[in-house]
């Protein structure tokens, strides 16, 4: 199909354009000359060219220090690693600006901006969550010194979010020591997990979890410690059934209670032991 004259002439003014925009840019890198480079700067942000404008900006910083730009420049500057999703540059600068500028006017969206940036780096839960306890604190931090914040009802909604993670790493954890049949260890990372989070939509799953582990820990004892782990997995029995009366599991927790309890019974007149 050929190309109409139209079309090839408009390609060569785009590219003469886009030639003659990349060379002003280039020029302004090389530029000596502060205000012109800031006010470019300036300008590249306001279009959304966040890329020319956090370059200029980096260039600049050093240069504006004493100078009432400078508090600008830092917060745009961060700006710009975050609208480009470089969230661990953008929250180490936005935590800068409020180390330099807290009285800033622009304080408070930096502070915010900072816990969004730390909050969009925290990996999956099945991962490290060392970045996660680190966006919850500043997260606390910031609705701590912001509670009338207009940012406050996004960042609690980042903070439950944030704590849900938290919760899925936590039961996930103790499933798998279920998982790998290390009852006694599940048992404690079970009870652990109930105990932290007592309202989780994995609480119904963890208690049986635990009573299941419970009682496989009590079967695999020494028999002088098994009268012992058979009552407590007939303690965490009657606390599920209390708990979860119309549970999928009641059943297999009835068989479980019923064997602790004729175990029990059968190992009354052994004696208990002092080990492990």
């Amino acid at each position: 199909m050929p190309i109409s004259r139209l079309t090839v002439l408009f390609l060569l003014v785009s590219t003469l354009v886009l030639g003659s925009c990349a060379s002003s840019y280039q020029r302004l890198l090389k530029s000596p000359d502060v205000n012109k480079k800031y006010e470019a700067a300036i300008a590249y942000y306001e279009k959304g060219d966040f890329f020319r404008a956090g370059t200029l900006l980096e260039d600049l910083i050093p240069l504006l220090k004493g100078r009432p730009e400078a508090e600008k420049a830092q917060f745009y500057f961060a700006n710009t690693n975050y609208k480009q999703r470089n969230y661990v540059l953008s929250a180490f600068y936005f935590k800068q600006f409020n180390d330099t500028y807290p009285n800033s006017e622009y304080a408070e969206e930096s502070a915010f901006l900072n816990s969004k940036s730390l909050f969009l780096d925290s990996p999956g839960f099945e991962l490290d969550q060392t970045n996660t306890v680190s966006a919850l604190e500043s997260i606390q931090d910031f609705l701590n010194r912001y509670p009338e914040s207009k940012f406050r009802a996004e960042t609690e909604n980042m903070s439950q979010e944030l704590q849900k993670k938290l919760e899925n790493k936590a039961f996930e954890s103790a499933k798998l020591y279920y998982q790998l049949r290390y009852n006694q260890a599940a048992v404690v990372a079970l009870t652990n997990f109930q105990q932290d989070y007592p309202a989780s939509i994995f609480a119904e799953q963890a208690a049986f979890l635990r009573l299941t582990a419970q009682y496989a820990w009590a079967q695999e004892s020494i028999e002088s410690k098994q009268r012992e782990r058979f009552s407590e997995a007939v303690s965490f029995y009657q606390q599920f059934l209390d708990a979860y009366p119309r549970s999928k599991n009641i059943k297999a927790a009835q068989e479980m209670y019923d064997v602790s309890q004729a175990q029990i019974v059968k190992l009354k007149d052994v004696p208990a032991s002092a080990s492990n």
